[in-house]
């Protein structure tokens, strides 16, 4: 079998592809033009950052298996397109989470002491101490958005330096939170209150732009910002506007929305920084993605296990049929839960009884934490990290399993805690393959999880499926399909509405105020 490495390797990855006896083609620069004439005759691609896989270049990858990113992220390649065509996505996760963390931290000080415009004004021949006076980091308040594995690194190492930690982060609970020395926040109390705020957050369709003129506006005078994330999370050009008016005092970024930054206007001031993208540019970070890529693909060609693998549980291929549709059902699950709860998630339960009891059930688990995480943290939740994500928010995860059962041959129950609540759904499988949860709480319903859903509270009272009947139609949104339950016959009923399109919001006011209803929430799977 033969692999293509399109971008550069450590050495010891790829002596250890070609000691598994595998065929190695080694470039450490490719042009797109050139992947796509090579692909059709590789089995694997080994990628870094340059790299892009997309659709049509995976088109032409007639015989492609695997695809393996020495690193952790995966912006580059267009995963939903590799798993239609049922290639593996591998990354390595971790082995960048040090490293990135540490060049954080060196950006943070370099911004505080204006480092490299003193260093640069000194080889001009001048000596201004003046000039350059910056301020200590001891006593100031660092505001984390995002604590998740690098922005955890960032709270510890900068709380040991005397720094007081705000930290936002939906997912980490009170407990942990006090535990780890932070104090959580919304994003509001860090405008206000931070003097230094770094970004650890995936870029989704809720964090592009999340600090813009507004938001800058809201924060302390003389504010630092530090940007080793990812680029476009910070709009550049209200960053510019903030920078010159002194409103902002410095800024370090490592990451920009267009890489490399040609004639950017943030390079002409002397208040920003900027690195070329250099959070994973360690000799031991590489080593160590490099030997880890390596030896998942090795796994994958060879054996057959997968590993680390963002698209498909890490299963042996011949369980993965048997699997699959239990995996779809606790993902499916956990995205509806994930959308209801409110507050920190604290706690998960995963139930097995019956038939299901007897599989494998560690990538079912892994399926119901990746859908409970994804609705707050989006596209940087995949089957590796999300056990990760869970332990780093302290988030306690327990599994039970029973043969017996009632009413099903397999049912699969998931309990959370969150924002101190107990929230539960149980499902199983129509015709051993079709996802379908059969009960909410206390309340008892068939219901298929997919596409959008309104899923309302109500008193059980006459007019209120007829109220939310009239204002679809009144605004020409669609049901497909409606599922009730109700606790008992007067008291509290729950309805699962199945719409074809997304309920605007002012729509979405006029259903809280229909007579009966206690609470009405969107629900996309």
């Amino acid at each position: 079998m033969k692999v293509l490495i399109s971008d550069n390797l450590s050495a010891n990855g790829v002596e250890i592809l070609k000691k598994a006896g595998l065929e190695v083609e080694f470039r450490s620069k490719t042009s797109a033009e050139e992947i796509e004439k090579m692909i059709g005759e590789y089995d694997a691609l080994i990628i870094r950052s340059a790299t892009k896989v997309t659709a049509a270049l995976l088109e032409k990858a007639a015989k492609l298996k695997v695809i393996g990113r020495a690193g952790s992220g995966l912006d580059n390649v267009e995963i939903p397109a590799a798993t239609k065509k049922g290639v593996v996505v591998m990354n390595t996760p971790g082995g960048n989470t040090v490293t990135t963390a540490e060049h954080t931290i060196g950006m943070i000080f370099a911004c505080a002491r204006m480092i490299p415009q003193a260093y640069s004004s000194l080889k001009a021949g001048k000596w201004e101490k003046k000039k350059f006076e910056g301020v200590e980091l001891y006593d100031k308040t660092l505001g984390i958005v995002g604590l998740g594995a690098i922005g955890g690194v960032v709270a510890n190492r900068c709380a040991a330096m005397g720094m007081k930690i705000l930290a936002f982060d939906p997912f980490i609970s009170a407990e942990k939170a006090k535990s780890l020395g932070i104090e959580l926040a919304d994003l509001e109390t860090i405008w206000k209150r931070a003097d230094f705020i770094t970004l650890h957050t995936p870029k989704t369709k809720e964090t592009a732009n999340l600090i813009n003129k507004d938001t800058i506006a809201k924060m302390k005078n003389n504010v630092r910002i530090i940007n080793c994330a990812r680029g476009g999370i910070v709009n550049e050009g209200d960053l510019f506007e903030a920078l010159k008016s002194g409103k902002v005092a410095a800024a370090a970024f490592d990451v920009f929305e267009k890489e490399p930054p040609e004639n950017h206007p943030l390079l002409t001031l002397e208040n920003f920084i900027a690195t070329p993208h250099l959070g994973a540019s360690t000799r031991e970070a590489q080593e160590n993605v490099a030997t880890a890529v390596a030896e998942q693909i090795v796994d994958y060609l060879i054996a057959g296990t997968v590993r680390n693998a963002v698209n498909v549980p890490s299963v042996p291929a011949d369980q993965l049929p048997t699997l699959s549709p239990y995996i779809n059902l606790a993902e499916r699950m956990g995205l509806f839960l994930g959308q209801l709860a409110e507050g920190g998630l604290t706690q998960v339960v995963v139930e097995y009884s019956g038939e299901v009891a007897g599989l494998k059930q560690e990538p079912i688990t892994l399926a119901a934490l990746k859908g409970l995480l994804t609705p707050v943290i989006q596209e940087n939740v995949n089957y590796v990290n999300a056990p990760l994500i869970a332990k780093d928010r302290g988030i306690e995860v327990k599994v039970s399993t029973s043969r017996d059962t009632t009413e099903y041959t397999s049912l699969v129950t998931l309990r959370i805690k969150a924002g101190g609540k107990d929230t539960a759904a149980a499902g199983t499988l129509n015709s051993k393959k079709e996802p379908r949860i059969i009960q909410v709480d206390n309340f008892p319903m068939e219901t298929v999880p997919d596409g959008d859903m309104l899923v309302l509270m109500n008193n059980d009272k006459p007019g209120v499926i007829g109220g939310i009947g009239m204002l679809m139609g009144e605004n020409g949104i669609n049901i497909a399909r409606m599922q009730f339950g109700r606790e008992s016959q007067g008291g509290r009923a729950m309805s699962v509405v199945s719409i074809d399109s997304a309920v605007p919001a002012p729509v979405m006011d006029k259903i809280r105020k229909l007579p009966n209803v206690l609470s009405v929430k969107q629900v996309k799977i």
